[in-house]
């Protein structure tokens, strides 16, 4: 049976945020393969003059209406708005017949409404890495009031890995936790058909300090010193003109790229055109893009962080602390194929079988029919 699911989430693709939740867009991607979706997002935008614009398309085949509200410098005011926006926006959508949240944030508190006002079950799949033990100290009293109550009033929490999981429940949250996972269109991120002349490392990300990504590059900077057979690319949709400093002062131009903000497939192209991903983070909670490359074919040297063990292992990647001599290792290894490395149709099948899109969306479709087989 096709049912009628509305996504909403704290973060989502915008005019103001290109990338931030694209993960929230490519579940809701994913659930349209068996299911009716829609999706509504709300958020501030200080440019614009009038106190609401509505902004309805048709994204890969999924209405999408995101409503811009006038932000101000009062966030009373800009809560009260992003909420109206989110009424007003449901206002020209069908009536689901389950609301798919994202995000334990105060924005979900709309979840919370539709199921008191219109009678409408809802899940929260959880991304947020501000749960993790790391962060917790973080955490506001207030935050954690307000996550668990919209957790409460959930049917399910669906954390995407079993790392968050287990923090969630560390914090006791009283319902249903099931994970889900993140997912994968496997056939953008496909398997390259040719080898490289040059070696080719690779990172992407939105380059924010916990990344790492001035590091990458000072390693890469050593690694040089005995190695001329590679090079390593970096970039995201993030500071390009700090990195671009650090290349400039150490004369590594000829090895080391800078590219800006890509689209999926200009990322899938990107990996499957490299040797070895590098995704070197203080803390991480599931990521997508350790998924992607995998997918690719291409091996990954990623920090034991997270749930990064859950995906990372010696026959797809390398494990390492975070700390700049275990990453010049690593890529010293990866680069000498010091490696047990399985071949990538093998890393590509791999995630086929565990994150790909009809796999994730039978997933959700079990949790659905077992909100609305009770509610």
């Amino acid at each position: 049976m096709r049912y009628k699911i509305l996504f909403i989430s704290s973060w989502f693709p915008s005019k103001i945020e290109a990338t931030n939740g694209n993960f929230v867009q490519r579940h809701a991607e994913a659930v349209s393969l068996l299911h009716e979706v829609e999706i509504l997002h709300a958020i501030g935008d200080k440019a614009q003059k009038q106190i609401y614009f509505f902004d309805d398309q048709i994204i890969n085949d999924i209405r999408t209406l995101i409503v811009y509200y006038k932000n101000t410098n009062n966030p009373i005011l800009n809560f009260y708005r992003r909420i109206n926006s989110y009424k007003k926006g449901f206002a020209k959508m069908q009536k689901p017949d389950l609301v798919h949240a994202n995000i334990l944030q105060k924005s979900m508190l709309f979840a919370v409404y539709l199921k008191w006002k219109f009678k409408v079950p809802f899940v929260v799949t959880e991304h947020w890495s501000g749960f993790l033990k790391i962060n917790r100290g973080k955490l506001s009293k207030i935050q954690l009031f307000i996550s668990k109550f919209i957790a409460k009033e959930a049917h399910f929490v669906l954390p995407v890995s079993y790392y968050l999981k287990n923090d969630l429940e560390d914090l006791r949250f009283q319902n249903a936790v099931e994970v889900v996972e993140n997912v994968v269109d496997t056939a953008i991120f496909h398997v390259k058909e040719s080898k490289n002349n040059r070696f080719a490392f690779l990172h992407i990300s939105n380059l924010v300090s916990l990344k790492n990504p001035d590091k990458i590059i000072e390693v890469a900077i050593l690694l040089a010193k005995e190695f001329q057979n590679f090079e390593l690319q970096i970039g995201g949709d993030g500071d390009v003109e700090s990195l671009k400093k650090i290349i400039k002062e150490n004369k590594a131009e000829n090895y080391i790229k800078i590219f800006e903000t890509l689209s999926s497939k200009e990322v899938a192209e990107k990996m499957r055109n490299s040797d070895c991903f590098i995704l070197f983070s203080n803390y991480e909670n599931f990521p997508c893009v350790l998924l992607e490359s995998l997918s690719c074919g291409t091996p990954a040297i990623a920090t034991k962080v997270g749930g990064i063990p859950e995906i990372i292992n010696d026959k797809n990647g390398v494990l390492i602390s975070n700390n700049e001599t275990d990453l010049l290792v690593a890529m010293r290894n990866v680069l000498l194929q010091n490696t047990n490395f399985q071949n990538p149709e093998h890393l590509h099948q791999l995630i086929e079988n565990r994150f790909s899109m009809p796999v994730i969306a039978q997933k959700f479709d079990l949790i659905y029919k077992k909100v609305l087989a009770s509610f």
